[in-house]
């Protein structure tokens, strides 16, 4: 401001410093001399010192966790094992508070350990199959494709049977027809007499034999009983009430000398039990070998690759190759249960 006092604005103006001017340089000097001189002393300055035992001992390198996915060299493992790393933290825990303090990990059913079958992956040939066999080995190759195409051609007569329309000779006709309702009328006809005659007294009878049977007369329903016949109610219901434990009675004294009977019973009973679960768990068994119906389609067994006597080669370099590694893995798969049976997309 105009008139006031000129020292307040000489504070607040920046000092002028020239380019070849150094702030405080007499105190750098002298102490770059002082360092000079210690230098020649061998004595060094902390923060050099301090730069030189971090090149001479470099910090050490920590060690990623296992399962953090820090280290991209660590090991794999299986999450499903017994000696998951990631099941440490949780060892020697309640159960309970896991559950209110963190999310348990899922858990495998057992369903997944066992196999689905417990055929090979890979099966062996029969002995027959070899490109030099025995002569029995082949002959009982040859007796079980035999054996397999019977059984085809037996099932397409089937078929062709029941599918097969009649002919002229084998055709039903009116006459075959009613040689086979003849005795059906006659029986019907008869049934009905029969059911008529007894509403109606014979001839032969007398009229004392067809008279009605006469039945006592029922008592009403508003009239009261009396005294003697309330009596004799409660006299018989006693009787029958007293028969009936004299019965039971009469029972268990005749068990006593049943006990062996009873005992040989019973003994019968436990064999045929043991019997039956015998035989469900060896139809259990003999049932996990054989494959599922995953689908629509059933498994079928592929055809045998069987050659004949004519047909077998006398060396390797005559062999002829038969068969697909292919179509016998994927087969292997549809048998074990791994996948379904299917057909080709037409």
């Amino acid at each position: 401001r105009d008139g006031g006092p000129a020292h307040g604005w000489k504070r607040l103006l920046t000092p002028v410093i020239l380019a070849h001017q150094v702030p405080n340089s007499k105190k750098l000097k002298r102490k770059q001399r002082l360092w000079e001189k210690l230098t020649e002393k061998g004595v060094v300055p902390r923060k050099e010192r301090l730069l030189q035992e971090r090149l001479q001992k470099p910090p050490a390198v920590k060690a990623a966790e296992a399962g953090s996915g820090i280290d991209p060299s660590r090991t794999f493992y299986d999450m499903w094992s017994d000696s998951n790393p990631l099941d440490k933290a949780l060892a020697g825990k309640d159960t309970w508070f896991l559950e209110q303090t963190k999310k348990q990990p899922v858990k495998r059913p057992e369903r997944l350990q066992k196999p689905r079958s417990q055929l090979p992956a890979v099966e062996v040939i029969p002995p027959g199959g070899s490109y030099n066999p025995s002569f029995e080995a082949h002959q009982a190759l040859l007796l079980q494709a035999h054996e397999v195409e019977l059984k085809k051609q037996k099932a397409a007569e089937r078929l062709e049977r029941q599918l097969k329309f009649p002919t002229v000779d084998e055709a039903p006709t009116e006459t075959v027809f009613q040689e086979q309702c003849e005795g059906l009328l006659e029986e019907e006809s008869d049934g009905e007499g029969q059911q008529e005659s007894p509403s109606e007294p014979q001839e032969g009878e007398s009229q004392a034999d067809a008279a009605p049977i006469l039945r006592l007369p029922r008592m009403a329903a508003g009239e009261k009983k009396t005294e003697r016949q309330r009596k004799k109610e409660k006299e018989a219901k006693r009787k029958k009430a007293r028969e009936a434990l004299e019965k039971a009675a009469r029972l268990r004294r005749q068990e006593v000398f049943q006990l062996r009977t009873i005992r040989l019973q019973v003994k019968r009973r436990e064999a045929e039990l043991i019997r039956r679960k015998r035989e469900r768990e060896a139809k259990r068994k003999a049932e996990e070998n054989k494959p599922k119906r995953l689908g629509k389609l059933k498994y079928e067994d592929p055809d045998l690759d069987v050659q004949l006597s004519t047909e077998l080669a006398e060396s390797l370099r005559t062999l002829k190759p038969e068969g697909s590694i292919l179509k016998d893995r994927f087969k292997s798969l549809q048998k074990r249960n791994l996948l379904e049976p299917r057909e080709r997309a037409k």
